[in-house]
């Protein structure tokens, strides 16, 4: 029998098939897939009791029609809404905007720059508690520094700023962006820093001598684009959910005025002691959320330009 022959009676090399499993697991199995499943089991576990579970418990409790109808009926709750509008829509917008722009004013390469953006850092590092008691005793009518300032500077005698609902809201998206500012100055600070020299350079080129602001307009903003789309949308998840600053600057007076979603779900649930009030308080946001998180998505995917 010749070669070709005996190659074609015994027929091509068997391999071992593992069926679907092997596949499942990308093709790992016998020992390996024992010790990844080991690996992996803690991590599974974590997830499903610290995440999927507060999840799913949270939607049962907040899934009663009733309990909605009770909140729409609750002035304080369409007040709720719309301080949580204002809140979101201008400390979030507000603060990135000023981000941007002043991580190029950070970007300069003079020592006294760098010393000053260590002291603009600060806020941020500062834990949010003391950062923001000491605001809202810093705004105190009588004993606060700002008024006894106003007063002893200027002879001036300063509003009880805690005390209007304007002026607390506003004082709450103050001090908001105070503390949050600087982390995404620094986020858009890297960003700067990650684009090529080069193409300033051929902007230059290109434009004659192309001025600061052809620069940032056809060259930073292009380029930045879409991670000042990420940003925002971080920045408005995170900002939703926001507890602290409400709390303990204005602590939602005066008379519940500035309370918002996160802090009156938070009242609901522990201070009255309606966990279902609460939850659905918290889960009406998702109507504000969702088409934000929409928009945005669809804008970083139809995006052309990737830094």
């Amino acid at each position: 029998m010749s070669v070709t022959q005996q190659t074609v009676a015994v027929g091509p090399p068997r391999t071992e098939r593992h069926g679907s499993a092997g596949a499942w697991f990308g093709g790992i199995h016998g020992t390996e897939l024992a010790w990844a499943a080991a690996f992996a089991l803690p991590y599974v576990a974590v997830f499903l009791a610290f995440v999927v579970y507060p999840v799913a418990y949270g939607l049962w409790l907040g899934s009663q029609p009733a309990l909605y109808r009770e909140l729409f009926a609750d002035p304080v709750y369409l007040r709720a809404v719309l301080n949580t509008v204002l809140f979101v829509g201008i400390g979030v917008n507000v603060k990135m905007a000023l981000a941007f722009l002043l991580s190029g004013f950070f970007l300069r390469k003079s020592w006294w720059t760098k010393g000053l953006l260590v002291i603009f850092i600060l806020p941020w590092a500062t834990p949010a508690l003391p950062a923001f008691l000491s605001i809202h005793w810093l705004l105190n009518g009588q004993w606060g520094l700002l008024n006894n300032a106003l007063y002893m500077l200027f002879d001036i005698d300063g509003p009880i700023w805690l005390n209007s609902r304007w002026l607390g809201l506003g004082s709450n998206i103050v001090a908001y962006i105070w503390k949050w500012m600087p982390f995404w100055t620094v986020i858009f600070l890297a960003g700067r820093m990650a684009i090529p020299q080069e193409l300033y350079e051929a902007a230059d080129v290109d434009g004659d001598g192309a001025t600061g602001y052809r620069r940032f307009m056809h060259v930073t903003c292009p380029l930045l684009a879409t991670l000042y789309l990420v940003c925002t949308l971080l920045s408005t998840i995170w900002t939703l959910g926001d507890f602290s600053t409400v709390y303990f600057v204005s602590g939602g007076g005066p008379a519940m005025s500035t309370e918002v979603l996160a802090t009156l779900g938070i009242r609901d649930a522990f201070v009255l002691a309606q966990p279902h009030l609460g939850v659905a308080a918290v889960m009406s946001a998702l109507p504000v959320l969702i088409p934000i998180v929409v928009l945005l998505m669809h804008k970083l995917r139809t995006s052309e330009v990737q830094l």
